[in-house]
């Protein structure tokens, strides 16, 4: 199955005027009949389908779905939550699974992704996140911040969530492999899956990637905003390296962290227009507009399980 299609998602009111449904992401070898399989089991179950995304990689051979459904009869409609979920999950290791040799998720539409929040001294991410957490425009929940610096713990107070200071000070003992010791102890304490690096200044080790990404059942993945258009302009000052070039557009990218340093896997980037008159501070000021959007965007399309990695790439069911 190689076609690339995708419906139109419902309206906030249609979503609000339906049962709540459940998210069904898979990533499989492709090759035919995989879409009738997965769609008829669902009907089987007395579900409908209300939105549905997939693609085939050609050049991978990958295959990726993402399913929006929804229960039809009254039975099913009184299988909410966990059973509901618990049900679909069977079925699907006892009919389709081995046959597919498929990784597959399910979820309810309504679960909200445990995200840790790390930042350091600037603060426009992490406020424009935590804002849409509250508005419930952003399905994460935060159960706490960690940064370098103390500067945001008064914010973090405001929304009731506990800051956790973890600086490096080697005269104290206080390494930075004890503060990413500390980091994975508080992602497994929390039970996080989702970490973002909200303007984090720190280079994060193999060991914290590699460990954090390694947890189970759910690896804990960890997203980063990089104020450019990467590949362009990557490691540090990228705006008056932008503006040394005479650069004409500033932008942001979204994408997964890894041991190396701004070269995972893209998620989502945009960019604004400049001119020659701006200089890096004007540069910057535009840029940090463009970082907030795109960072959200990133963690909002992962909270909905719209993002899938196909190897150093993203497939992003938008």
């Amino acid at each position: 199955m190689s076609a690339s299609k995708s419906s139109a998602s419902a309206s906030a009111s249609a979503s609000a005027s339906r049962p709540r449904g459940l998210i069904l992401t898979v990533t499989c070898p492709d090759k035919p009949g995989i879409v009738t399989k997965l769609t008829g089991l669902i009907s089987a179950l007395s579900y409908n389908i209300v939105e549905s995304a997939q693609y085939g990689d050609a050049r991978s051979g990958r295959f990726f779905m993402r399913i929006l459904f929804v229960p039809t009869s009254a039975t099913a409609e009184a299988e909410e939550g966990q059973s509901a979920k618990e049900k679909v999950k069977r079925a699907f290791e006892e009919k389709l699974q081995d046959e597919l040799e498929a990784q597959f998720e399910i979820r309810e539409e309504t679960e909200k992704v445990r995200t840790l929040i790390m930042v350091s001294k600037i603060g426009h991410c992490i406020h424009d996140l935590l804002y849409r957490m509250q508005t419930n425009t952003l399905p994460i929940e935060v159960p706490l911040i960690i940064s370098n610096h103390p500067d945001f713990e008064p914010l973090a107070k405001s929304y009731n969530i506990p800051f956790h200071y973890l600086p490096i000070k080697p005269d104290e003992g206080k390494t930075k492999a004890w503060q990413e010791g500390e980091v994975i102890k508080l992602c497994k304490q929390h039970n996080i899956e989702l970490v973002v690096l909200a303007r984090y200044m720190q280079i994060l080790s193999e060991n914290l990637c590699s460990t954090l990404n390694a947890n189970q059942p759910q690896p804990t993945l960890i997203i980063n905003i990089h104020h450019s258009m990467l590949p362009a302009f990557a490691g540090g000052f990228p705006y008056r390296q932008a503006w040394e070039r005479g650069t004409k557009l500033v932008g942001a990218t979204a994408h997964f962290a890894t041991a190396d340093l701004d070269e995972g896997p893209i998620i989502c980037q945009d960019a604004q227009q400049v001119t020659h008159a701006q200089g890096p501070l004007q540069l910057q000021q535009e840029g940090e507009d463009v970082e907030r959007r795109v960072l959200a965007r990133a963690v909002k399309l992962y909270a909905q399980r719209r993002v899938f990695i196909n190897g150093n790439k993203t497939v992003v069911f938008s």
